[in-house]
């Protein structure tokens, strides 16, 4: 997910740098969004790691 939000920020520089401002300012929208969407899912899979606890071998 976090390469998608790489992807969509070097559109936005491009798009931003030949003046296309209303395809950069929604690339920055969507990659704020993943990135939010990512930030999230880690918290949860974070959290739900350390409910389990790890296991012994």
């Amino acid at each position: 997910m976090l390469s998608w939000v790489v992807t969509f920020l070097v559109i936005a520089l491009i798009a931003g740098i030949l003046g296309f401002g209303g395809i950069a300012g929604a690339s920055v929208e969507i990659a704020k969004m993943i990135f939010f969407i990512a930030v999230i899912l880690f918290l949860v899979s974070a959290v739900v790691g350390l409910l389990r606890g790890r296991t012994r071998v």
